[in-house]
């Protein structure tokens, strides 16, 4: 001890380490529920401190409970048919549902976060706990709610007794998670697909065949197939009756052995397509993004710089069409429009209806008010950025121009596109010549649409979200005011053009004449009032189309 360094001898001996009285808590496991709670709160965090959107999200519920309930009554009504006949309406009927459930969540991809398996990537969760409450976000809804209660009909429809209900209650389920299931599994693997600008303009063409589907019974009704609508649905039915909606119409009706045994087929189909999707998920999440590719960068002029003076009109114009020919979201509405007036077109030249100059009109008029309602939010597309028209509107006037030249963008298209489609309404209709009063009404139409348009994008404005999906329509909270925005505009629309296709309805040709100064001068006033509207509550819309997506 006395060799001993006086200096080692100054340090402290540390205290000994305390020891913990109690275990520190351990961490709650996340379950499907933390999920549900996440959609819940995003949704009413979304609705707080505004009426508009809250408005908008009664009227989608009330609209949900119509449907679910409509749907539940209808399928419990088939109980009055033959059983033969309910069962086949009931195999359609949850084939439509099927499907519809795993194409329609690709055309809202980019809508609903929870589509997107890329968002959750940063999640510290293993790849099936994910997936289990990915499902549980999915089933979280009014809309899937009401599939539900739509499906559960068949069980009161069609089930006999209190053992075949039970398992017509399980058969029910297994099909509800099934399109679950299904509808997740095609946008998981279709995801990196569908973040690419080609992808999402495949999308936007494949609307038009959407829609075209969507005819098929009446084509088959039209093709001689209507003597015996009966004769129809049986072989539609029986086409379907090995598909999994067919096992579980059957189960559901059958009960016994046929109920297990369609049971468990539609639980193997359920784990083997849950299987599916959990792989496809886990290699989306380790997927390079294909929408992080760069572009290449085009020169800025185009046909406004070449035809318009320098100047905001020009600036417009130039803008807008440079939307309509990059952004998906715009072409939607372009091929939409082509696509309902040339399925009209062909629908009313079927010979049944007397040949006269209406056959031509009706297509093109209607492709006009479609194609006009699309600026039923013209300042939505803009966003955040409208910000900037602060730096050079300072009246009115700036607001009226700004307008004009939107409108003038949409007509650069529009003209010549209802050009074509007035003569071919014409040509179907059996006389070329009647292409002139019908390109004049629809001319006419579409200043009328666009005037209204005007009005309903400062009166009801909302947020278009910058999302990678063509088919976005609004903001979450703000689909009931895209709604009243795009029916007020087409039945303002209509209403308005009244004084024209009312007389050319009557036989009054001549009227036609009149269409396109009558529709010049509605659209100035209705920029003329958009404009003294925008300018005095251009804080109001400025919110509206800023909203938190």
């Amino acid at each position: 001890m006395a060799g001993r360094d006086p200096q080692m001898s100054a340090v402290p001996t540390p205290a000994p380490a305390p020891v913990p009285t109690s275990a520190a808590p351990a961490a709650a496991p996340v379950g499907p529920m933390v999920f549900v709670r996440l959609k819940l709160r995003l949704v009413a965090g979304n609705l707080r401190g505004s009426t508009q959107r809250l408005l908008g999200f009664v009227f989608t519920v009330l609209a949900a409970i119509v449907l679910a309930s409509f749907g539940f009554l209808m399928m419990a009504g088939l109980r009055l048919t033959s059983p033969d006949l309910a069962v086949d309406v009931v195999t359609v009927l949850l084939t439509f549902l099927l499907v519809g459930w795993a194409i329609v969540p690709l055309l809202a991809f980019g809508l609903d976060d929870t589509l997107d398996p890329s968002r959750l990537a940063l999640f510290p969760l293993r790849t099936g706990r994910l997936a289990t409450g990915m499902f549980a976000a999915s089933i979280t809804g009014v809309w899937p709610a009401a599939t539900l209660i739509v499906t559960l009909g068949a069980v009161a429809g069609l089930a006999r007794g209190v053992g075949g209900a039970l398992l017509g209650v399980v058969a029910v389920l297994l099909h509800f998670a099934l399109c679950v299931v299904l509808s997740r599994l095609a946008t998981t693997a279709l995801s990196r697909v569908l973040r690419s600008r080609k992808g999402r303009d495949v999308l936007a063409v494949s609307a038009i065949f959407v829609v075209l589907a969507a005819q098929l019974p009446n084509l088959l009704l039209n093709g001689g197939l209507s003597a015996d609508p009966q004769a129809l649905l049986r072989s539609l039915a029986s086409v379907l009756r090995w598909t999994p909606s067919g096992l579980a119409a059957h189960a559901v009706a059958g009960g016994g052995l046929v109920a297990l045994t369609g049971i468990a087929v539609l639980a193997a189909l359920v784990a083997v397509i849950g299987w599916l999707w959990i792989t496809a998920l886990r290699r989306a999440l380790v997927s390079t993004d294909a929408s992080t590719q760069g572009a290449a960068v085009r020169d800025s002029g185009g046909l406004s710089a070449r035809f318009l003076p320098y100047g905001p009109l020009a600036a417009v114009v130039g803008k807008e069409l440079k939307y309509a020919r990059r952004d998906p979201r715009g072409r939607v509405g372009w091929f939409a429009a082509v696509a309902v007036a040339g399925i009209m077109a062909f629908s009313i030249n079927d010979g049944s209806s007397p040949a006269s100059v209406g056959l031509a009109v009706a297509p093109a008029c209607l492709g006009a008010a479609m194609i006009a309602i699309q600026g039923c939010n013209a300042f939505g597309i803009d966003g955040r950025s409208l910000w900037m028209n602060t730096v050079v509107y300072g009246n009115d006037r700036d607001w009226r121009t700004d307008l004009t030249g939107r409108h003038l963008a949409v007509a650069v298209i529009a003209v010549p596109l209802l050009l074509a489609l007035s003569v071919i309404a014409a040509l179907l209709a059996g006389n070329l010549l009647w292409a002139a009063p019908a390109v004049l009404a629809a001319w006419g139409v579409l200043g009328v649409g666009l005037g209204m348009g005007a009005l309903t994008s400062v009166w009801l404005p909302y947020t278009v979200p910058e999302r990678l999906n063509a088919f976005t329509g609004a903001a979450p909270g703000q689909g009931g005011i895209a709604f009243a925005a795009s029916f007020g505009a087409l039945l303002g629309t209509g209403v308005l053009s009244l004084p024209i296709l009312v007389p050319m309805g009557m036989g009054l040709t001549w009227v036609c004449a009149l269409a396109v100064p009558y529709g010049l001068l509605l659209s100035w006033a209705g920029r003329r009032i958009a404009a003294r509207q925008a300018f005095a509550r251009y804080p109001a819309l400025l919110e509206a189309t800023s909203a938190a997506t």
